[in-house]
């Protein structure tokens, strides 16, 4: 053996090549994170979960206020002009907060055209404002 050899290299024999390692076999992508490394998540371009959200808000019928609160409110606002605590049905309740969600809806409709006169796509204090002082709604 050679004073300069690599320990455990025999004389005569040939260094073995190694095979280059097999790429690892392709699957279809899964919906969530795989195990070594977490998935991102999907980014949308400014403005576009908005319009979802409004597709999607403008296609239901369901209610957007949760009930309870709502319900709290109604008493709060009750014992405010009495002394009393009255019982409401639910069916009074239901009503009351549909109105009350109809109104907000084209309060904010209106405002909204009014930001679009304006050349605005944002919703100012001042749109809702104006919206009111023009129907003539006081003290809401």
């Amino acid at each position: 053996m050679r004073k300069n050899a690599p320990p455990g290299r025999r004389k005569g024999t040939a260094p073995q090549k190694r095979s280059p390692p097999a790429p690892p076999p392709r699957t279809r992508r899964s919906s969530g994170p795989t195990e070594g490394s977490p998935r991102k998540k999907k980014r949308f371009r400014p403005g576009t979960r908005a319009l979802q959200e409004i597709r999607k808000y403008q296609k239901s019928t369901d209610l957007l206020l949760r009930k309870a609160p709502f319900s709290r409110l109604v008493r709060e606002i009750c014992l405010s002009f009495s002394r009393e605590s009255y019982r409401w049905q639910a069916y009074a309740l239901l009503a009351l907060q549909e109105a009350a969600e109809a109104f907000l809806v084209r309060l904010f409709s209106d405002a909204n055209l009014c930001a679009i006169h304006a050349k605005r796509v944002t919703l100012f204090p001042r749109d809702l404002q104006l919206v009111r002082r023009i129907r003539g709604v006081e003290r809401l």
